[in-house]
């Protein structure tokens, strides 16, 4: 890392950027197996807030991979590089005053937690058993890896390891996942709750 560099400060801050969008700006980050509905609750909270007249952007772990990420695998090295790129774009979102939804596997706690302590966020743990996601399986990952087609894959030959704190854990009920509206509801209290949503 070069030292010959300096932060260019901006005349307009965090602050005023939040006053101008009537909101705080944070990170919302979605963790859990493939086919937990990581992506759906994304989708659905992003059109819950925009319908309260929030703006809100959604980085898609696997749309990051259509560009950002696109030279990354799914090797552990290269897991911990996707969650330091995708922590560091959530940090600018939440700077500039969005409300960030990130939704990633992001399967090692140690990561999660590294990155996580440098600004805001909300950690949603989709708590969703392995037998579910399978079932569901909606891009039929799991059949690949079952059948040794993809290595590594979470869950099955790599792990996923269960976050020991979040603020917002979503279960399945009668081996069911609750509906996405339900669950955009439940994490939109909790962001009211919290003056994320307060006009500033």
């Amino acid at each position: 890392m070069s030292t010959n560099i300096f932060w260019q400060e901006s005349p307009i801050g965090k602050t005023e950027r939040q006053k101008l969008l009537n909101q705080k700006g944070c990170v919302v980050w979605i963790t859990g197996l493939s086919g937990s509905g990581k992506s759906t609750l994304a989708c659905s909270l992003s059109r819950e807030l925009y319908t309260r007249g929030k703006l809100s952007y959604i980085l898609d772990g696997d749309n990051l991979r259509h560009g950002l990420n696109k030279d990354l695998g799914f090797k552990a090295e290269d897991r911990v590089e996707n969650i330091r790129r995708v922590g560091e774009v959530a940090k600018l979102f939440a700077d500039a005053g969005l409300i960030c939804i990130a939704s990633l596997i992001s399967p090692y706690r140690k990561d999660r937690d590294a990155y996580f302590s440098a600004f805001i966020k909300h950690l949603v743990y989709m708590n969703m058993s392995l037998q579910l996601c399978e079932a569901r399986d909606p891009k039929g990952l799991y059949k690949l890896a079952r059948a040794g087609k993809i290595k590594g894959f979470t869950g099955i030959d790599d792990p996923y390891e269960s976050p020991l704190n979040c603020e917002i854990e979503l279960k399945e009920k009668e081996g069911e996942c609750p509906s996405p509206v339900t669950m955009a509801e439940e994490v939109i209290a909790y962001l009211e709750a919290k003056g994320f949503l307060q006009n500033q």
